[in-house]
């Protein structure tokens, strides 16, 4: 009897790109939800731009480099990216905010370096990151979560702040945004303020800030839905969970006065969302068991450094984006053993 071979790879994967996206995209909906319930209905807007310039952007690029669009295109990596990108962003940015920043994201970070597949960095952090360094002011104006004194914003009102750059007469932004939990812990400490002092202001909550830590359980049950499903492995999210709650434990420990809780650094900012959605990112990350652990402890260690010690105030994105640029190295001294071979 013979029979058909063919070169290595002999093993393929049960799950297609376009599977694993919309995988991860289905898990991203508590996160979502969560995000509308404590921010608004601007949210909705960011991922629907985001998404339309990441698609449009991506048939552009396939265009130009003489790709099939109809096969690259519909895969959800574009889709994928927007949604990440908008939920970094404020939900009250203007549209161009987020347009400019995926359109980067997929042309620079994505197609410049080949496409899906040949990234080395992550492009929703990259259009992110670069988002940040550019207008860092539009950046800042997050609204205030569900349960804090502000203006009541209508749907028609939010669409009139995203799309004319302007508030209503009838707002403004003292009334409806303010700093969020992590760049009021900055500016407090830069004031000489304890972190007891900072924590009493009505935007912190039992472990982080209000809304905030809703909306870090919301993704962490996400995340736990995308290991159950097998599309991540633990390595990364336990490794970046583990490295940041032990810095912080340790550094709240020598000085409570000055240095958050482990647990507000686990559940403030966009610790579970980089995590389990942006971290795991299977183009950027390392890809042996033991090259991930180190990639996600790297990630853990910059994410605390920038926060405590850095120029901004949720490391997360620079964190990614530095550990992306290692990940040759960690994988060219990570390569397990092959079968048979001395170790």
């Amino acid at each position: 009897m013979k029979f058909a071979m063919g070169p290595a790879p002999h093993i393929v994967a049960a799950v297609s790109v376009r599977r694993l996206m919309l995988i991860v995209l289905v898990a991203l909906a508590p996160a979502i939800l969560a995000y509308m319930v404590f921010f608004g209905i601007g949210v909705i807007f960011q991922i629907v731009l985001a998404c339309v310039t990441a698609i449009l952007t991506e048939c552009i690029a396939l265009r130009l480099r003489g790709k099939p669009i109809a096969k690259f295109a519909t895969d959800g990596s574009a889709l994928l990216t927007g949604t990440l990108l908008a939920l970094a962003l404020p939900p009250l940015a203007p549209w161009w905010i987020v347009v400019s920043g995926a359109a980067f994201a997929i042309l620079v970070a994505k197609h410049l370096y080949g496409g899906l597949g040949y990234n080395i960095f992550n492009p929703a952090m990259v259009g992110y990151a670069a988002l940040l360094v550019s207008f860092p002011a539009q950046l800042t104006h997050w609204p205030l979560p569900l349960g804090l004194p502000s203006a009541d914003i209508s749907l028609a009102q939010t669409a009139q702040i995203i799309f004319a750059g302007q508030l209503p007469a009838e707002l403004n932004w003292d009334a409806i945004s303010g700093a969020t939990p992590l760049i009021a812990v900055r500016t407090g400490l830069a004031l000489r303020a304890t972190m007891d002092e900072i924590e009493a202001r009505p935007i912190f909550g039992a472990i982080a800030g209000v809304g905030w830590q809703w909306i870090a359980v919301a993704t962490l049950l996400g995340g736990i839905a995308l290991l159950a499903a097998r599309a991540i492995r633990w390595h990364i999210p336990i490794a970046l969970l583990g490295t940041l709650f032990v810095a912080a434990s340790v550094m709240h420990a020598l000085d409570p006065g000055a240095y958050s809780s482990p647990l507000f650094h686990l559940f403030g900012g966009a610790t579970m969302l980089g995590a389990f959605f942006i971290a795991t990112d299977p183009v950027s990350a390392a890809t042996s068991d033991r090259g991930r652990l180190i990639y996600g402890a790297g990630i853990g260690v910059l994410a605390y450094a920038i926060r405590a010690w850095g120029g901004y105030p949720d490391g997360i994105a620079f964190a990614v984006l530095l550990m992306n640029a290692a990940v040759p190295l960690i994988d060219r001294y990570t390569v397990p053993r092959i079968y048979g071979h001395a170790k």
